[in-house]
């Protein structure tokens, strides 16, 4: 998630966070609603009871975290997504976006039911422009120098998440936990784009393994509400 060079991470088994979007052929879900589900998702999965201390996910969690963070957003539809609901995770939903997260896999142990499910052809739209950032939510800033495929900028804006969610306080995790992870995916301006990436706020770096070569994808920024510390200063 940080960069392509080798670290102590490397040496231990790599685990990946798989996520599922359901694209329905009839009834896709528009390309922002998607990105901000992925990344609520990501929130919820680091977040449940199951992940923590003693529960049931929790040494995937670990293992997943203490390597490279990977993640990996695969599509289904019909027969394909029920499928994979029935393994164990958690299905959050946008306004029409639909995604489940599942426990941390080995990065060659992907059980069969997600396998064989295709991670090309997740190219959403949005056929209005996103409107303003809602009060209070965070922002993920995406590059707007790259040209990311929705599966791939669902992962990055998952990674955004979660990197804001380490850098937070503890009292600002509870607080934004408890109202839901509010949170906005946006294009940066790309005249603030150099800023943010330099800010010290939370920046994504992309190792370059698919689609983009390797560097900055997210920049992760508080709010007023949550996590006001992490602010790009602004005149």
């Amino acid at each position: 998630m940080s960069s392509n060079e080798t670290d102590l991470r490397d040496e231990k088994p790599q685990f990946v966070l798989p996520l599922v979007v359901r694209i329905e052929r009839d009834a896709p879900p528009t390309r922002t609603d998607a990105l901000e589900t992925a990344a609520r998702a990501v929130l919820e999965i680091l977040t449940d009871d199951r992940s923590l201390d003693d529960g049931e996910w929790a040494q995937a969690m670990t293992d997943w975290q203490d390597a490279r963070i990977r993640k990996v957003v695969r599509r289904a539809r019909g027969a394909e997504w029920r499928r994979a609901g029935e393994l164990p995770g958690i299905t959050v939903s946008g306004t029409e976006a639909e995604v489940r997260v599942f426990p941390p896999v080995p990065l060659d142990g992907w059980p069969k039911e997600l396998a064989k499910l295709q991670v090309s052809g997740t190219d959403l739209d949005d056929p209005a422009a996103p409107g303003p950032v809602p009060d209070g939510a965070v922002v993920l800033w995406v590059n707007p120098e790259l040209d990311m495929s929705a599966g791939k900028t669902m992962a990055q804006t998952g990674h955004g998440a979660q990197l804001l969610w380490w850098a937070m306080t503890d009292a600002d995790r509870k607080a934004w936990r408890e109202a839901g992870f509010p949170l906005a995916v946006r294009t940066a301006p790309a005249e603030d784009w150099p800023a943010l990436t330099t800010s010290g706020l939370p920046v994504v770096r992309d190792a370059g393994f698919t689609e983009i070569a390797p560097g900055n994808t997210i920049v992760a920024e508080g709010s007023d509400r949550f996590a006001s510390g992490l602010r790009l200063p602004r005149a």
